[in-house]
């Protein structure tokens, strides 16, 4: 029997309310990263050289996103006038290097207005809820989800990656079939000179500000 097929908005809300229980804030997050990190882990069931690698490469990039991200007024002045209390539900895992310049966007619009409640879980460990938002088919991380804290009415989504970067992964895949090593390195460096802002763009978009 097909519970979500017969119930999807109860099966919807009680995935995500099972989801939010278990959720880490954003202070939590970053001390498992630098813990799986310091101790050569990476999250999820399958241990790599590879992902211990990007595990500790994120570690250290969100280490200098939160010291250095600058926000504008004008983007102050936005989210500060949220008056709706909004959850923002976001699904990664330590080695996914698109979330390493994300989350800490996330977490700074957050701190700027109590009504965003930023809640990071780890897409392995909840895959019935990643698989209610994939990206093209793909279990594509990070996602955030945008949900009204008091009803879980799913508002807006957003991932894996802002909309210049996106467009860029479009491109090359078309050109080249699948994402090389290089362009991985390539799309780090884009992030860097972007500084943020493009992600701040589409976050601050994604919310409705009344």
């Amino acid at each position: 029997m097909n519970t979500l097929m017969e119930n999807p908005a109860k099966s919807v809300s009680e995935i995500i309310q099972k989801t939010i229980d278990k959720a880490m804030n954003y202070t939590e997050y970053r001390s498992l990263v630098h813990e799986l990190a310091a101790t050569n882990a990476n999250s999820g069931a399958i241990q790599t050289d590879a992902l211990i690698n990007y595990t500790q490469l994120n570690d250290k990039r969100m280490k200098r996103w939160d010291k250095t991200l600058k926000i504008s007024e004008a983007h102050k002045n936005q989210i500060t006038r949220l008056k709706t209390k909004t959850t923002w539900l976001v699904l990664t895992e330590s080695w996914c290097g698109d979330a390493s310049p994300s989350l800490p966007v996330m977490n700074k619009l957050a701190e700027l207005n109590p009504n965003i409640d930023l809640k990071i879980v780890l897409r392995d460990e909840n895959l019935d809820l990643m698989n209610l938002f994939l990206t093209n088919g793909a279990q594509s991380i990070p996602k955030l989800i945008a949900l009204d804290s008091k009803t879980h009415e799913v508002k807006g989504e957003w991932g894996p990656r802002p909309s210049i970067p996106t467009k860029m992964v479009i491109d090359y895949k078309a050109e080249h079939s699948k994402l090389t090593a290089e362009f991985k390195e390539d799309l780090q460096v884009w992030y860097n000179k972007d500084k943020g802002q493009n992600i701040l763009n589409n976050l601050v978009s994604l919310l409705t500000l009344k």
